[in-house]
């Protein structure tokens, strides 16, 4: 969205990101009550972001989806009659309140605008081994077609 002009509509965002223009916008709606993206509706709609790069954080995407890193580490019983699982219970659940405050705590030190340097970082490293291997290409190609008019 950043990277465009204007705004973006669900259906050319959506099959970027692999996913059903619906759900797309269902997801994009936690991050307009957040106050991350805006959209407007009808011809010429669509989504924008609402805050500059370096204003977003992931915590900031992260809380507005609503999901949680660990949701999938859960507990088999909540409420067990056996003492000692109950302890463990305990145990388990202040483990993984700690680690999602500290996952939250170092999402919240990282911006949108960081995350594109290291894209954009990412993709010049791209075009440089590609030119390296180009190059290298090249040269290789001329000594070939050297050696094949050498032999005739």
């Amino acid at each position: 969205m950043d990277q465009g002009d204007g705004r973006v509509t669900s259906e050319t965002m959506a099959p970027m990101l692999r996913m059903n223009p619906v759900v797309f916008r269902r997801t994009m709606g936690g991050l307009r009550e957040a106050g991350i993206v805006e959209s407007v509706k009808g011809h010429g709609g669509g989504w924008s972001l609402a805050r500059e790069l370096e204003k977003i954080t992931l915590d900031d995407v992260y809380g507005a989806l609503g999901v949680s890193f660990l949701s999938g580490i859960g507990l088999h019983d909540e409420e067990p009659t056996c003492l000692l699982e109950q302890a463990v219970n305990r145990a388990i659940g202040h483990t993984i309140e700690d680690a999602e405050k500290r996952i939250r705590a170092h999402l919240r030190s990282i911006t949108l605008a960081d995350l594109l340097g290291r894209v954009d970082e990412k993709a010049r490293r791209k075009i440089r081994e590609h030119q390296a291997h180009q190059g290298k290409g090249t040269h290789t190609h001329a000594k070939k077609k050297k050696k094949k008019k050498e032999r005739q």
